[in-house]
């Protein structure tokens, strides 16, 4: 396989561009100009700059390219409609026009987050009607898969498009962002804390990429990935301010907390200021998001290699080994 892996600088494009890399395949691994690249380049990527919005960078990029996974979003829980839709809808389009005479495979990352998150999505399979709900993030992912369906169908591309939960794993944001935000201040529960936390483990997730990509069943299909981890968000989030010594504090309800997020959002987003609450976190903290992913077992023979107990162990331990050292001068 002659991969291109977008996003290979974040959190599961380099986990994934590594893990290619590892089984023998080729790998181009699309970075913004400036981003760090030593580590892809020196397992044996080859680096290629550009910016998926301005598709005068992307030229040649898809030269001696068969499969692409196309993980280059914006990860964030807040921010405009017009700049999710910039990199999530203009972005996949400008990346299709300048690939669609190379690659015969498009895997597109998107994420459980396009059924909607207003709402529990236990038991939603892949066929279930995705709803808007107004957060950039949820909504535009629901426009590209649409972009992705449509072009490479035209296109004659071959595509497939998955849908994480929540994913976990060393340094990711579900570890990250949570710790500093126990160091910012007070972080409450959402829902008690008893919403599932509709995990999925980064390397396991990655196994089910690969998977689909090598699959001729995958081709035009969707597929969920979660972890049948049996752990709350309460649970997590005790164990995570346990390693620095915090705890939560308090309870908001799901639509107390939806509604604050929605306010903050519309005062502060325009101001680029970061909203304590957001209506992406209170979905995901406080919403059932156990879809059913038996189709990726079924079809894909996909099953969750690293187990909760191997999955918290390897984030205590990079928590304790390398975020505390980076806070020993004290709160930010």
């Amino acid at each position: 396989m002659n991969s291109l892996v977008t996003g290979a600088g974040g959190f599961i494009g380099s986990r994934l561009a590594h893990t290619l890399i590892s089984k023998g395949h080729s790998v181009k691994a699309l970075l913004m100009p400036g981003e760090n690249g030593d580590a892809l380049e020196n397992a044996g990527a080859v680096i290629f700059r550009g910016d998926l919005t301005d598709p005068t960078t992307l030229e040649g990029i898809g030269k001696g390219v068969d499969t692409i996974f196309h993980l280059a979003a914006r990860t964030s829980d807040w921010g405009s409609k017009k700049d999710f839709g910039r990199i999530m809808v203009g972005g996949t389009g400008h990346l299709l026009n300048a690939t669609a005479d190379d690659i015969s495979r498009f895997i597109y990352f998107s994420s459980v987050a396009a059924l909607g998150l207003s709402r529990d999505l236990e038991g939603l399979d892949e066929n279930a009607e995705r709803v808007t709900c107004g957060i950039p993030y949820c909504d535009t992912k629901i426009v590209a898969e649409d972009l992705v369906k449509s072009y490479c169908t035209k296109h004659g591309i071959d595509y497939t498009i998955i849908r994480p939960t929540n994913v976990i794993g060393p340094g990711s944001v579900w570890v990250k962002d949570i710790l500093d935000s126990f160091r910012r201040g007070t972080v409450p529960l959402i829902s008690g804390g008893n919403a599932p936390g509709a995990f999925i483990y980064v390397d396991n997730l990655v196994d089910g990429a690969v998977l689909a990509a090598e699959s001729d069943i995958a081709k035009g299909k969707i597929y969920h990935f979660r972890d049948d981890y049996d752990i709350t968000w309460g649970e997590y989030i005790r164990r995570l301010g346990a390693l620095i010594g915090k705890k939560p504090r308090g309870n908001i309800p799901f639509r107390a907390a939806w509604i604050i997020g929605h306010a903050l959002e519309f005062i502060l987003t325009p101001c680029n200021i970061r909203p304590p609450m957001t209506r992406l976190a209170a979905g995901v903290l406080g919403k059932n998001l156990d879809i059913n992913n038996s189709r990726s077992k079924r079809e894909l023979h996909w099953e969750s290699r690293v187990t909760l107990n191997e999955a918290m162990k390897a984030i205590e331990e990079w928590v304790r080994e390398h975020y505390i050292s980076t806070i020993q001068g004290g709160p930010k």
